[in-house]
């Protein structure tokens, strides 16, 4: 399979050099080429798989010329083994027609965790051959940064630098990144918000000379492909849960980078039948916006009680133009030159062919409060406020709709104890194997928001 860069300019290219590239040289983002097409038959019949084998058969088509189908399997087979539930993403019925798959059993209780542990293992399988250093740079909102760590921390080949906006984070969220004293792990929180750390990485994949051409940079962020590639497997599975409703099925996904959701678009693409994916965001609502307004302004983006997603430039979303635009890279290349500092209006053709297939929610911190409160008094159930935004877009979307809603749990709620402070329910605790990150020490630098200050940090790390 070949995959194309969103801006036009950059050839075509392996799975494995994008995996490794991460950015296209041109700033754009890679897609595939094609699809592998999966009819309704052939899915059911994978209703009685675990979801390991279920994964290899559907990542198998997108590497097929470049990893084995028995490496593919032990990759993934380690990727998932230290999951703490054994069906790896259990689903629970709530009320008719109502189901939340949980994504947050994996070694940081995030749904990151299903990409981040297949990309270091996927990585390491890469690196043995090539014989290469590499650099992993990410910018995090919370939950990437430490799936990223948990996921590379052993590699023998790779240090890895993640930025977090500071003071901009969970306190376990930046415990769970900061408390891991390895030599191979920097961590790095950023005088800005998260839109800035995602500048900084960008333009570092954009103009990689500063590292002198010894080492490889290697993107964690959903800009890779690997990391879609990976979400788009708990998507076919749930459907299975569910049933495999001939009708269809609506995927409610709490959404900042637009990197989940747009894995959810793709398993529709591939022949999952989704009648509608819900783009649930929070007060930072440029995509709600767009897509209900036709208005894709950039605002100051708000702290909020979600903060993984606050955010206000969604990366992915340039995939997702890639496709409504018909693939016309001249356009998106043009289009994404000034995303992030004036608006942009999409063509009616462009965004009826987003509405077919999306529908957005925007959730108030007051309606995360409540609807927190409301279903731990009904079902004894504590949502993470993420997944409560989720939640409250399939709620609604409920009211005019006969098809069963999933709402994808993105993260344990323990990761957001201070949600409390608002709900004035009882804390949640974090599992028994991750309570020393309250006390351990951390290890991170404070740098302002600067591009030449970063680089200068890594330079100073790798070649010390």
């Amino acid at each position: 399979m070949r995959f194309i860069s969103t801006r036009g300019i950059s050839e075509s290219c392996t799975f494995e050099d994008a995996v490794l590239t991460g950015l296209a040289p041109d700033g754009g983002l890679y897609v595939p080429e094609e699809l592998p097409d999966f009819s309704i038959d052939t899915i059911s019949s994978w209703s009685e798989l675990s979801y390991e084998d279920l994964a290899v058969n559907i990542m198998y088509p997108f590497v097929e010329t470049e990893i084995s189908r028995k490496s593919l399997k032990e990759i993934v087979k380690k990727s998932y083994a230290g999951f703490r539930n054994s069906e790896i993403a259990p689903m629970l019925e709530f009320q008719n027609n109502s189901w939340i798959l949980e994504l947050f059993h994996g070694p940081t209780l995030a749904f990151k965790d299903f990409a981040l542990q297949f990309l270091g293992n996927l990585l390491d399988h890469m690196v043995e051959s090539r014989k290469e250093k590499l650099v992993v740079l990410g910018a995090t909102s919370g939950d990437t940064g430490s799936a990223a760590i948990e996921g590379c921390q052993d590699c023998q080949n790779i240090d890895i630098f993640i930025l977090h906006p500071h003071n901009r984070v969970s306190e376990v969220q930046r415990r769970q990144m900061t408390t891991i004293k390895k030599k191979n792990v920097h961590n790095i929180a950023i005088n800005g918000n998260f839109d800035d750390c995602q500048s900084i990485v960008k333009r570092a994949f954009s103009n990689q000379s500063f590292l002198k051409g010894e080492h490889r940079l290697i993107a964690v962020n959903s800009i890779n492909f690997a990391r879609i590639l990976a979400q788009i497997v708990y998507y076919f599975w749930s459907y299975l849960r569910v049933g495999c409703p001939k009708d269809g099925i609506v995927y409610s996904v709490p959404t900042g980078n637009f990197g989940d959701v747009f894995a959810g678009y793709l398993a529709l693409k591939m022949g999952l039948p989704v009648k509608k994916l819900l783009v649930a965001t929070n007060s930072n609502d440029i995509l709600h916006r767009c897509i209900n307004n036709n208005d894709h302004s950039p605002k100051k983006v708000d702290v909020s009680l979600a903060p993984s997603m606050d955010i206000m430039i969604s990366s992915n979303f340039e995939r997702l133009l890639f496709d409504a635009y018909a693939r016309d890279a001249n356009l998106i290349r043009d289009m994404m030159s000034r995303v992030s500092t004036a608006p942009i209006v999409l063509t009616n053709h462009a965004l009826s062919s987003i509405r077919e297939n999306f529908w957005s929610y925007r959730s108030s911190d007051d309606e995360i409060v409540e609807t927190i409160k409301a279903y731990f008094k009904d079902f004894n159930y504590m949502l993470d406020p993420h997944t409560a935004i989720g939640m409250s877009a399939s709620l609604e979307y409920l009211k005019s709709c006969d098809y069963p809603i999933v709402t994808l749990a993105t993260a344990h709620p323990s990761k957001f104890p201070e949600i409390s402070n608002h709900t004035l329910l009882e804390r949640p605790e974090l599992p028994t194997n991750l309570r020393f990150i309250l006390k351990n020490t951390e290890y991170f630098s404070i740098l302002n928001n600067s591009q030449l200050e970063v680089e200068n940090f890594i330079l100073q790390k790798i070649f010390h």
